[in-house]
């Protein structure tokens, strides 16, 4: 862990130092790697998340879907529909719960999964990374997400 005395040896705010700056750079580059996979698949970004959710868990409630890419459902609700007009997706209502609409696959949209299926390695082969060190940084994300998420609900709950 860093000490106060080690932040004190660096400029704490110089741009090349924070953790926000290299998160948000990388998350851009990282995106638009994946686009030249994407766009020939009709899908954005964020619709190829959808569709991954999809492939991996079938239908799944508005309310579930948003939880698990962390979105919430004003921003969902558009991609939803680009989807559905794609025909990839169909909306219904879940026949567990008629009040909740349900995202399922169409026929089209789990045909899909075929072709998505080469994007990963095309990715790993163009950024150019070692896959364990590609491992690796997904564990710390995966850190700093849950970190995040935990001083979130510290900030909300004063």
């Amino acid at each position: 862990m860093t000490t106060t005395s080690e932040l004190d040896a660096v400029d704490a705010l110089a741009l090349d130092q924070q953790v926000c700056f290299a998160l948000s750079v990388a998350a851009r580059n990282v995106v638009a790697v994946y686009r030249p996979f994407l766009e020939p698949m009709g899908l954005t970004h964020p619709q190829y998340l959808v569709m991954l959710a999809l492939w991996e868990q079938g239908p799944l409630s508005v309310t579930r879907l948003s939880r698990l890419l962390q979105l919430d459902p004003g921003t969902l609700s558009p991609l939803v529909k680009r989807l559905e007009a794609a025909g990839y997706v169909r909306r219904g209502r879940d026949p567990r719960d008629e009040r909740a609409l349900s995202i399922e696959l169409t026929t089209a949209g789990r045909a899909l999964r075929s072709r998505a299926e080469q994007i990963p390695p095309g990715i790993v082969g163009k950024l150019g990374m070692d896959l364990d060190e590609l491992k690796a940084l997904h564990t710390s994300l995966t850190r700093v997400i849950a970190a995040s998420q935990r001083a979130l609900g510290e900030q909300d709950a004063t």
